[in-house]
């Protein structure tokens, strides 16, 4: 296999990527999996590869595939959990691309509690269609315009043809861009590594760093249970009230927090919610998609406008090996600075300040009544 005593001596690195051919967001996972492996072993650490399962909601919609996509997110959560423990790894790169596979993977490194880190394999570009952006949101409303003889099947195979234009996952804030956003905000993934595209120079440089980092973590023996404490939630599900997150954001959390063995109430959200502002436009509920939020400098300037006001928890750990609040003091916030003093509009258009949000509370409600007495989510 091309090891030596020495490599076999080192910490082994396991490098998962839930890669398969079916699905635009995993076109890239094995060129990034490379890309980490090759920094895992600059680093001092001899890497493992290996690969999951991962059920695509988009091709699974409409049918009864869809009764398979929860699930998924328990046997990649397993498969990654037999996988460490029957080669007994020392550690984990965890890489992901779409909805379950990103909270199945945090779940295993949560139950595992090796030294961690969470790499988001990106976003897809939007696609344009008669001069607008579009996202697989619109190939879903199309379908129902068709269906109603409103649209032509012409007009919507063109549409069809130019959603998806590249690799990576849905654009807007669906699922797994949700997710990416929150990874960031529990301190499970590197700084600024949510929003950048699949298909960018700035996402090669994301797993480098991740592959480098990781030695960091076995060093100080630095593990996820360190870092998934309570605040740590906190400041997730501030992330997702304020980025007008998917809804099953709290199905995962809520799965999550119990692998890191975090005592988690669906009622907690709730507080949550009421004490963080909405600031991000995007799609489903908005204009925007990822591209443009990473256009105006990602995660770590809503981060850091939370932290400014007293909001969000910056003093947890991360994987950096630094707090929350280290971070962002020493994050390079020059291309979010640049984009707003060159297009001041449309940077408010996407992201607007704490003082002046979109919602002075966050989007995700949770209900309780007669209908739903255990509580329900709008």
């Amino acid at each position: 296999m091309g090891l030596s005593d020495d490599d076999l001596g080192r910490p082994l690195v396991a490098v998962r990527g839930a890669y398969v051919m079916r699905r635009p967001h995993a076109i890239f996972i094995w060129e990034n999996l490379l890309k980490c492996q090759r920094k895992v072993l600059d680093s001092g650490n001899t890497p493992r590869e290996f690969t999951t399962i991962a059920v695509s909601d988009g091709i699974a919609m409409g049918h009864e595939g869809m009764k398979s996509s929860l699930v998924s997110r328990e046997i990649i959560a397993d498969s990654i959990e037999i996988m460490v423990r029957a080669h007994q790894y020392d550690a984990i790169v965890g890489i992901s691309g779409c909805d379950k596979s990103l909270p199945g993977t945090l779940m295993a490194m949560a139950r595992l509690n090796l030294p961690s880190i969470f790499v988001y394999g990106g976003t897809i570009l939007p696609g344009n269609w008669n001069g607008s952006p579009v996202t697989i949101q619109d190939v879903y409303e199309a379908v129902g315009t068709y269906d109603a003889g409103k649209m032509s099947l012409e007009e919507l195979t063109s549409l069809e043809n130019v959603a998806c234009p590249s690799a990576g996952s849905c654009a807007g804030m669906y699922t797994a861009n949700t997710m990416a956003s929150i990874s960031e905000a529990l301190g499970m993934a590197l700084p600024g590594s949510a929003t950048p595209p699949a298909e960018s120079e700035e996402r090669h440089k994301i797993c480098f760093e991740t592959g480098k980092s990781i030695g960091h973590l076995i060093l100080n023996d630095l593990k996820p249970r360190d870092i998934l404490n309570y605040e740590a939630f906190e400041n997730a599900i501030m992330m997702a009230n304020a980025i007008g997150g998917s809804t099953k954001a709290i199905l995962h959390l809520l799965a999550l927090s119990r692998e890191a063995g975090i005592e988690l109430d669906i009622k907690d959200f709730e507080y949550i919610r009421k004490k963080t502002p909405h600031i991000a436009n995007m799609r489903p509920g908005g204009s925007y998609v990822m591209l443009n939020l990473d256009n105006v400098g990602g995660i770590p300037v809503i981060l850091k406008s939370l932290l400014d006001k007293g909001i969000l928890n910056g003093n947890v750990e991360t994987v950096t090996g630094k707090t929350m609040k280290k971070n962002l003091e020493s994050y390079d916030f020059s291309k979010s600075k640049s984009y707003y003093k060159e297009q001041k509009i449309e940077f408010r258009n996407i992201l607007r300040t704490v003082d002046d949000p979109i919602h002075k509370e966050g989007t995700l409600k949770i209900l309780f009544g007669y209908l739903a007495p255990e509580g329900a989510v709008i």
